[in-house]
């Protein structure tokens, strides 16, 4: 079953076109990966899916329903590429405030707050007000905060940015776990490791996909031996058209 499906999204700021003819068809249980650079367009792709963001042209289907849809709000995990954090709250604080905001009871907030919180690492920290927080305990708290509602659709721009190696590695152990209970999980990067983790990638440049597979596949169709090569072999033959 296919929880994300685009067709023929195009979208503009004003004259400046960012986004042309995306078309995106993502299977329940997946881990789908946006690769490209900054600029080119990834993160307004995640924004369209998530219905933060309304399309200039083209259809999203999130789940069965037409997006954007304000209803949808409890049935999907959205983080941001900037933490949108209440820096003088707790870690706490600003769990139950998100998670009243998806419409979740007050007694299942606590539980579920501590389980998302210690999937991150976090769990002795939720007192603390989150302006004592690292740049990288941030980003960990806004993915606990994505996952508190446990959303059926997980889209996730840059989620590792500024975490450190080791826990980089817990989160993604984490994400596979998520996936496999049948959570479709979208995340933008420009790491390479990471875009192998993916079951399928979606390379973007100039706000084009140009180049969509398992990360093997991409691989082996171009005779590279890391993902990076095949980037670089796409964005080439993408150019010379």
């Amino acid at each position: 079953m296919q929880s994300v499906i685009m067709e023929n999204i195009c979208h503009s700021y004003g004259k400046k076109s960012v986004l042309n003819g995306i078309n995106m068809h993502i299977d329940q249980g997946s881990i789908y990966g946006l690769l490209g650079p900054s600029g080119c367009g990834k993160t307004t792709v995640v924004k369209i899916m998530a219905g933060i963001l309304a399309a200039t042209s083209g259809k999203v289907v999130v789940l069965g329903e037409e997006m954007p849809k304000l209803s949808m709000l409890s049935r999907i995990g959205y983080m941001a590429q900037s933490d949108a954090l209440y820096l003088s709250l707790s870690a706490m604080e600003n769990m139950q405030f998100f998670g009243a905001l998806y419409g979740m009871k007050t007694k299942d907030i606590s539980s579920r707050a501590f389980a998302t919180a210690s999937l991150v690492g976090l769990e002795n920290d939720l007192s603390r007000p989150v302006q004592s927080f690292s740049g990288g305990m941030k980003r960990r708290l806004s993915l606990a905060i994505a996952l508190l509602h446990q959303p059926q659709v997980l889209i996730l721009d840059e989620p590792t940015v500024g975490i450190d190696p080791l826990l980089r590695q817990k989160i993604w152990q984490q994400l596979r776990a998520i996936a496999d209970s049948g959570v479709s999980i979208v995340l933008t990067t420009h790491v390479m490791d990471e875009a192998e983790k993916c079951d399928y990638l979606a390379m973007l440049r100039d706000g084009q996909i140009i180049a969509e597979d398992t990360p093997s596949a991409l691989k082996r169709n171009t005779n590279s031996a890391t993902i990076e090569e095949a980037f670089i072999y796409y964005g080439e033959v993408d150019h010379a058209h």
